[in-house]
């Protein structure tokens, strides 16, 4: 699991450290990690770290001190360290000492094209807002691949919002804790490292799963196991004129290794047509017991819309409600007073809006965590970060490794995987941070580098669960 703290929080847990330490002992602790960083980095690129060449883009503050430290010691490895320094008069006086003491050189831009590899030691966690001029355009003048010194400079660290000239680093270094830029902003981050402290934090409210995780949590049939006890997950989506959602729903349900799906609606007969393992009726009043539910994809947002909603909202089981079940809920909102049963809501932004009445906006975590308290319900806001949120405040992010998932029907797909984790007893916050992982990694295995139709998205869902539980390596359905 990869918890990441508030800046609040990781300032707290430093403040006990610095109090008993001698000057500067942290920040040469933190630097001497983040030079391991660079050396192993130069090591992979280059082939070697003696004679290599390093630039150094230095701001005021710790952060500063933090790269011309990592600077002092990679000329003690041979390497080659340039420094840049945007406010010499505001230069981390230990820091710059060190590496002039052991033949660190002060340049300027034209140093820039000549560089193995750029350390972005321009703001810390205190800055906000975009990079000013002169930084964006050294950063901009950089050909090399960057480190980022605890987070890239222009990002905020606590949201991960983007609002000006920003660092796009190929690895960023955490000093002492995952901060939750780390976790929202991938694009930014790139690669993350992280180099232990010695902080002392509490458990916290904001983590990403990883792979191992995931595929430990993914149900697996054991010998005295059934379909009934591997979870029966009810489907109600798409209609006659448009069958896709409940293709692609049911469809996913069945290879998310569901015991049993059970298809109720319209499209009943597209669905047997490509699922003959489902078990489909045409009305909910013929629909055999369940353990969760999945509405909404395709679903119309009519008085038989609102039904549905009725009834598996006071049926006792975990319901997913995702696309036009939002829309029913955005508009009738005191559906949700009469549920029994743990609800999981999962809008993109444009349903985010409809059902809140405000789009997300920069601090997606804020956001979602409101909702969840505000519907008692967890929240799953989609996009290449997702962001989930629990009604008791905690959060988990899933990143996807790349956009792919972004395509007509992909979100069906979604519904389907985690309304069968829902239905074989995972809690919400946890079918949807896994479910979200593995549609993700399906996504990205169905590109191979080109987009993907949500077609073949779910026929490379089975080849995704195989990668996390350890087994082959998913490339082909």
């Amino acid at each position: 699991m990869r918890e990441a703290y508030e800046v609040a929080a990781v300032r707290a847990a430093e403040a006990p450290v610095l109090a008993r330490s001698p000057e500067n002992v942290l920040m040469r602790r933190a630097a001497f990690g983040v030079a391991a960083v660079v050396l192993r980095e130069l090591a992979r690129r280059c082939g070697a770290t003696s004679g290599r060449d390093v630039v150094l883009l230095v701001g005021a503050g710790g952060n500063g001190g933090d790269a011309l430290w990592a600077g002092a010691f990679l000329r003690r490895r041979g390497v080659a360290v340039t420094a840049i320094l945007l406010d010499p008069e505001r230069a981390h006086p230990a820091g710059l000492a060190a590496l002039l003491r052991v033949g660190g050189r002060i340049g300027d831009a034209s140093a820039l094209p000549g560089a193995d590899l750029v350390v972005d030691g321009i703001v810390g966690l205190a800055a906000r807002g975009g990079l000013r001029a002169d930084a964006a355009a050294l950063v901009t003048a950089a050909q090399a691949p960057i480190i980022a010194v605890d987070l890239p400079s222009g990002v905020d660290p606590d949201t991960g919002a983007v609002s000006g000239a920003a660092v796009r680093a190929e690895v960023t270094v955490a000093l002492g804790a995952r901060k939750p830029v780390h976790l929202l902003a991938p694009v930014h981050c790139g690669r993350v490292e992280l180099v232990p402290l010695g902080l002392e934090l509490p458990v916290s409210n904001l983590r990403s799963l990883e792979r191992a995780e995931v595929g430990a949590l993914w149900p697996v049939p054991g010998p005295r196991d059934d379909k009934y006890t591997q979870g029966v997950v009810g489907i109600v989506a798409g209609s006659a004129d448009y069958p896709g959602a409940a293709v692609l729903c049911s469809g996913a349900a069945v290879a998310a290794t569901a015991g049993m799906v059970r298809y109720i609606g319209t499209a009943k007969g597209a669905v047997l047509a490509r699922w003959p393992e489902v078990v489909a009726v045409d009305d909910l009043a013929d629909a055999d017991r369940v353990q969760a539910w999945a509405v909404g994809p395709g679903l119309g947002t009519g008085e038989a819309a609102v039904a549905v909603l009725e009834h598996v909202l006071a049926a006792g089981v975990p319901v997913l409600v995702d696309a036009d079940g939002i829309t029913v809920l955005a508009r009738d909102p005191e559906l949700l007073e009469g549920h029994r049963g743990p609800v999981l809501l999962t809008p993109h932004a444009g349903e985010f809006a409809r059902l809140t009445g405000e789009a997300p906006g920069e601090d997606r975590v804020a956001a979602v965590r409101e909702a969840a308290q505000r519907f008692n319900a967890t929240v799953l806001l989609k996009g290449h970060t997702t962001v989930i949120a629990a009604p008791d405040g905690s959060v988990l992010v899933n990143s996807a490794p790349g956009a792919w998932a972004a395509t007509a029907g992909s979100g069906d797909v979604l519904s389907g995987v985690v309304g069968a984790l829902l239905a074989a007893g995972l809690d919400p916050l946890t079918a949807a941070g896994a479910g979200a992982h593995v549609h993700g990694l399906a996504a990205e295995i169905a590109a191979d580098g080109a987009p993907a139709s949500a077609s073949t998205l779910l026929a490379h869902l089975s080849g995704a669960i195989r990668r996390v539980r350890g087994g082959e390596d998913g490339s082909r359905p």
